[in-house]
């Protein structure tokens, strides 16, 4: 396992955060870098076809080993890391043969990973654990993808006893901020349906996610003297927060769960005169993910009809915006593309656990792009802040679901599909 956690930590080193305010794609040059090594390391290990373009989206190929003709299928991850989190000096920790007690992460700063707040720890008790220093994220999400493809592909290489048909890789940056699937060439990449390394603990396997859509909310004020003030001032803060009353008070991330949608404020800066509100809109249900954007603009009408009075003209002005849409009417007239990481999974001894992402990936998109693409674990935790780790051996299974999903590919008959 040292190979993974080598592999691993050479990845996790490099800064690639992401940023949705630049236009750029990648959206941060320091991409680029990890993106070049992914480049080098996938000619090392023998890959054809190895392709970085302009845009920073990686691609290679494993050709066929086998005579008749197989479906080309894909493995895709992305590089980028959140900028919820600061992936700045990331310096991973290794815990050996975890004991199921807490973590010190960071001394200085008493900063521990304790399986009393994160039970899932005790899930790993006896195995290798990939942490943060507790002053960054980790970057699992999705070095780990990374890691495990790059890894299955090089066994594959060296293993060609092993059968299977054409695959392809593809890494993405800018996945993070919603844009990794923007301008990923389809057609290019040419499989048929494809997997991303995203999920989470291990036994993951999802093919459905939110329908998703963001808003962006200005509210307008007007600035006078506060001891002048009466019947004049309009303090555009105070507008934001009844905007923010307004929402269904438990439709929020921390109040739900499993199918259950919510409304998620992520973002509020504001003066007197102008305030801008930033949030997230999230279903699963196609109907009840239209309503929730008809509410937003229901109340947004609601605060400018009580202000068009006092101040003249729309006081709040919205932009809502579709981001992804759930995956599951694109993947279910393919189920037997679910059906064939399930039987991967429990031929290595895995339960699967198939459940609805709280969240979107590459793949969601890419389904509607006309790439049908499940989720499968990467086997971190704690996306996105300095509680994140990993366990290898989480990492390893992955691996090894990978190489078992190009066998089973490589000997299923799937004209009967």
């Amino acid at each position: 396992m040292q190979h993974i956690i080598d592999r691993f930590i050479s990845y996790a080193v490099i800064d690639t955060e992401s940023d949705a305010n630049s236009p750029t794609t990648p959206s941060t040059e320091k991409q680029w870098v990890l993106a070049n090594l992914l480049v080098q390391e996938l000619k090392n290990i023998g890959l054809t076809e190895v392709t970085l373009d302009e845009n920073g989206y990686v691609m290679g190929t494993l050709p066929s080993n086998v005579a008749h003709e197989v479906p080309t299928i894909g493995f895709v991850s992305h590089y980028d890391t959140s900028p919820d989190f600061t992936g700045k000096d990331v310096k991973p920790q290794i815990v050996h043969n975890y004991d199921g007690g807490d973590i010190m992460l960071n001394a200085e700063h008493n900063i521990v990973l304790s399986p009393s707040y994160f039970q899932d720890l005790l899930l790993y008790k006896g195995q290798t654990l990939i942490t943060t220093n507790g002053l960054t994220l980790l970057g699992a999400d999705d070095k780990a993808g990374l890691t495990e493809i790059v890894t299955a592909m090089e066994y594959l290489v060296q293993h060609p006893e092993i059968k299977h048909g054409k695959i392809r890789v593809g890494f993405t940056p800018d996945e993070e901020i919603g844009r990794g699937a923007d301008i990923f060439d389809v057609e290019k990449f040419g499989a048929q349906w494809a997997y991303t390394m995203d999920g989470s603990q291990i036994g993951e396997l999802e093919y459905e996610n939110f329908n998703a859509a963001g808003a962006k909310i200005i509210f307008k004020g007007k600035s006078v003297h506060p001891g002048y003030a009466k019947g004049k001032m309009i303090n555009s803060m105070l507008i934001a927060n009844e905007f923010i009353n307004e929402l269904p008070k438990n439709e929020i991330p921390q109040e739900t769960i499993d199918y259950e949608g919510f409304f998620h404020v992520t973002g509020l800066t504001g003066s007197i005169e102008e305030t801008k509100l930033e949030l997230i809109i999230r279903d699963h249900d196609a109907n009840l993910f239209q309503k929730r954007k008809e509410k937003v603009l229901d109340i947004v009408a609601k605060i400018n009809a009580k202000f068009a009075a006092q101040f003249g003209e729309d006081i709040c002005i919205a932009e809502v915006k579709d981001q992804y849409y759930n995956m599951r009417e694109k993947v279910e007239p393919m189920m037997f593309i679910v059906d064939v990481a399930e039987q991967a999974m429990r031929d290595l001894g895995i339960e699967p656990i198939i459940k609805p992402i709280r969240g979107g990936t590459d793949g969601s998109r890419l389904s509607y792009m006309g790439l049908p693409c499940p989720n499968i674990f990467a086997g971190g935790h704690n996306f996105h802040g300095k509680y994140e780790y990993v366990p290898v051996e989480s990492m390893q299974k992955a691996v090894d679901v990978i190489v078992r999903i190009a066998e089973l590919t490589a000997t299923t008959d799937f004209s009967k599909k």
